[in-house]
């Protein structure tokens, strides 16, 4: 508009006393037909952008609905991105994320960086239409589906960063119009299939960082189209093909290889002369393989190349020539066997930056001309047989380290002076001492006499040592001797409750209960342990004493347990118990400083799944049966006494040897080192009730494995009510149970899981009483209300390990 409003004022200007109504005219008339061929331009645009959205806005098909869905079924979606995939009719509309369509067809799956876990599904070939699958950065695993490379319009593949494994089907050949395939940083494996040499589409491919091994396809070397290959750090052996630039190519077309990496393989031979005619190469990295023979002297004609790396190879022969229009800005040919001197040819590279030719067998000086390299930043020729002065100018803006391991080189250090011309020969009298400068050597300098008192206390310091380590080494025999005898006593009969007080040579005290077999304090303390767990009550170990046998220990905290009296007396009193399902505390130490561990002997868990094999074979009766703990004081019959996870160290009356600051009575009722099991009124306001028990117990009644890929930072009971709201109910439960074919089809699954929902409700009010729940779960399996009868110690079904085939988070 700024520059009709200036053509309409210079035409005015042009005739200023014209006042007829001519000018209006045309300027109107001209002003009009702007305005229409404006109106006619964003019409059509509008019309197009109309078509487009309608074809966005088109229904999905069938056929590519179905295969996303088999896709979202095998993906493990981590984060919950993909909870956006449920109605077709938002397909390719924009309401599922990740997803391109084109006329009711998906043309993309664009899905990076999204925690995507799980495989990619087979069905992903049934989408005829797709260009484009962009799944890096995120945690697949498994093989890569053969039903990809038959996709006739896949252009572009970025699954790097991910862990799939598996190998390349010769399929891929077979895949006409790829373009881009980068499957680099996974686990793959296996040979580098062929691409079709006739390709005029494919310029990306890279398979860096996998475990491929085998040979590099010559066919590879015969593509036009190719400008960037990356195969460094795999396992790939023989020779590099020399066909390079041999591939049919029409007259306005060219090879278009501009970068070329095959750095740490065990590739062999030679390298290969062909290279010099892909004129437009600008990296070459072949260091770190096994490679022999000279540089071929074609490297000198690559007027674009940037990059030339050859590095830990054997390569021998002497310095490359470059023509002086090179553009090489890095030349690396450390660990080589390269020799003869190096040339001054090598000032004519101005655009050099790193020159880096170390461990090799370089002769000669280093050229003056080096010091008109303006750009160098890095310079290494370190380790060879060079010789002569350093130029001044390089010893200044280079370190010694550029230049060290060369013997006949000076001048880059003080350590390493040049020997002066000037400098003038001794006289007799400089060099043959006179009497009296014989007499004053008689006399001890300061610094002899340093030396001297540095040498006495340096001995005195060595004999220090050798009596210290005389000492460790007898009281290390004297140990070892008494564990021998301690490990060979017969073991005293005594009594279920009695003990056997030993106190070690680390002052503490060892009691033993009745068993099988006794070890030390000591043993018992220099043992090699692992972590089992951590609680509010402290740390369990498994530790592996010296005669192989292993005992689980539990060190309790300090604050958490009762003064030492007091839990002498109490853990006495645990020592007696006997219960099939409770393993028997086995000892107890009290250390100097008032430690205090816990000791069974160790016995490998029940997985879930065998729990569960069980309850389908005993389904009116748990193999593990529970009592509920009473909220009054302890009573003497300890069979109403057994709580659940008996099998750790301790944890059978674990609350009657705690302190009542640390953990209340009723806390303990509620599994005081378990948060994900508390009630939220009761981890506030430590306001246990009736309705808290139903709440810790329904917490367990989804898979562990789930449990765990929830994570720490997320409430169990509120991502379980999201799954179930997304009707993705299955994924909670365990494999085992959906694979009972007693299952399928039935509700007493679902039925069960909806009671646990109802239980872990975050009102109190909201939830039903333990015996409703009973009542509840009696009515989903009406068999095991006769299973229940008139058993006094508590519900078999309302336990821990009830027969509904529910299970507690910690199995």
């Amino acid at each position: 508009m700024e520059i009709q409003i200036g053509s309409l004022r210079h035409f005015h200007k042009q005739d200023p006393a014209n006042n007829t109504e001519e000018p209006r005219a045309y300027c109107s008339f001209h002003n009009v037909f702007i305005l229409l061929t404006t109106l006619l331009i964003l019409s059509s645009h509008l019309v197009s952008v109309k078509a487009s959205s309608d074809d966005n806005a088109m229904a999905v098909t069938l056929s590519d609905y179905s295969s996303l869905q088999a896709i979202r079924q095998e993906i493990v979606d981590f984060r919950g991105v993909l909870r956006t995939w449920k109605d077709r009719n938002g397909v390719c509309s924009g309401g599922w994320i990740g997803i391109k369509c084109d006329r009711g067809q998906v043309i993309a799956i664009q899905l990076p960086w999204k925690g995507l876990g799980g495989k990619i599904s087979s069905k992903i070939g049934n989408l005829h239409s797709l260009k484009r699958i962009s799944l890096h950065d995120n945690l697949l695993s498994g093989p890569i589906p053969n039903s990809i490379w038959l996709l006739p319009n896949l252009r572009g593949v970025y699954l790097f960063n991910n862990r799939l494994s598996g190998s390349i089907p010769p399929s891929i050949s077979q895949c006409p119009s790829l373009q881009n395939l980068d499957l680099s940083n996974n686990q793959l494996n296996g040979s580098i299939p062929h691409i079709l040499s006739n390709s005029t589409k494919i310029y990306r491919f890279n398979l860096s960082h996998n475990a491929f091994s085998g040979f590099i396809p010559p066919s590879l070397t015969l593509l036009p189209s190719l400008t960037f290959l990356a195969i460094e750090h795999n396992s790939l052996s023989g020779s590099i093909p020399n066909t390079w630039g041999l591939g049919r190519v029409d007259n306005n077309q060219s090879f278009q290889l501009t970068s070329l990496t095959l750095d740490h393989n065990f590739l062999t031979g030679k390298i290969p002369t062909s290279l010099g005619k892909m004129g437009n190469l600008e990296k070459i990295d072949l260091g770190h393989n096994h490679m022999d023979g000279v540089i071929p002297e074609e490297f000198g004609g690559l007027s674009k190349l940037r990059v030339l790396d050859l590095s830990n190879n054997g390569i021998n022969g002497s310095f490359p020539s470059f023509a002086s229009s090179n553009n090489l800005s890095v030349l690396v040919l450390d660990n080589n066997r390269l020799s003869g001197p190096i040339p001054d040819s090598v000032g004519n590279l101005s655009s050099l930056t790193k020159l880096s030719l170390s461990h090799n067998n370089f002769s000669g000086g280093i050229p003056k001309t080096v010091v008109g390299l303006k750009n160098l930043v890095s310079l290494n020729v370190s380790y060879n047989a060079l010789s002569g002065s350093v130029p001044s100018s390089l010893v200044k803006k280079f370190n010694s380290s550029s230049f060290v391991g060369n013997l006949q080189l000076c001048g880059y250090s003080v350590s390493t002076p040049c020997p002066s011309s000037s400098s003038i020969s001794p006289s007799p009298s400089q060099v043959l001492p006179s009497p009296t400068k014989k007499h004053e050597n008689r006399k001890l300098s300061t610094k002899d006499i340093i030396l001297i008192a540095a040498g006495a206390l340096l001995l005195v310091l060595l004999l220090l040592c050798c009596l210290l380590l005389c000492c460790l080494v007898r009281k290390k025999s004297a140990r070892s001797k008494k564990g021998k005898t301690d490990i060979s006593m017969p073991i005293p009969a005594v009594a279920a409750g009695g003990e056997v007080v030993e106190s070690g040579e680390t002052g503490g005290k060892l009691v033993h209960f009745s068993g099988t077999s006794v070890f030390t304090a000591d043993d018992l303390l220099c043992a090699t342990a692992e972590i089992m767990g951590k609680s509010t009550y402290g740390t369990s170990y498994k530790a592996t004493l010296e005669d192989g046998n292993m005992v689980a220990v539990k060190r309790l905290r300090e604050k958490v347990t009762k003064a030492q009296k007091e839990f002498e007396a109490e853990v006495s009193e645990l020592g007696k118990i006997r219960h099939a399902n409770v393993l028997a505390l086995r000892a107890y130490y009290l250390g100097p400083k008032g430690e205090k561990l816990l000791v069974t002997w160790t016995r490998n868990r029940d997985k879930l799944a065998n729990k569960i094999e069980h309850h389908r074979g005993n389904s009116s009766r748990s193999r593990f049966p529970s009592y509920r703990k009473q909220h009054g004081p302890r009573e003497p019959d300890f069979e109403q006494r057994v709580t659940r996870r008996a099998e750790e160290p301790g944890d059978c009356g674990r609350g009657s040897i705690s302190s009542h600051d640390e953990c209340g009575q009723h806390e303990r009722d509620c599994d005081c080192r378990d948060f994900g099991y508390r009630a939220p009124e009761f981890s506030k306001l430590k306001n246990a009730n009736t309705k808290t028990d139903p709440r810790c117990d329904h917490v367990g009644a989804v898979d562990r494995k789930v449990a765990e890929r929830v994570g720490d930072g997320l409430d169990l009971p509120q991502w379980v009510a999201s799954i179930v709201k997304e009707e993705w109910t299955n994924e909670v439960f365990d494999l085992e149970l959906m694979g009972d074919p007693a299952n399928v089809g039935s509700d007493e699954l679902l039925s069960t899981l909806k009671l646990a929902m109802h239980c872990v409700d975050p009102s109190p009010e909201e939830r039903p009483e333990a015996q409703q729940v009973v009542e509840k779960l009696e009515e989903i399996k009406p068999e095991l209300a006769a299973a229940r009868g008139g058993d006094d110690g508590g519900s078999v079904v309302g336990g821990r390990y009830g027969g509904s085939g529910v299970a507690s988070k910690s199995d």
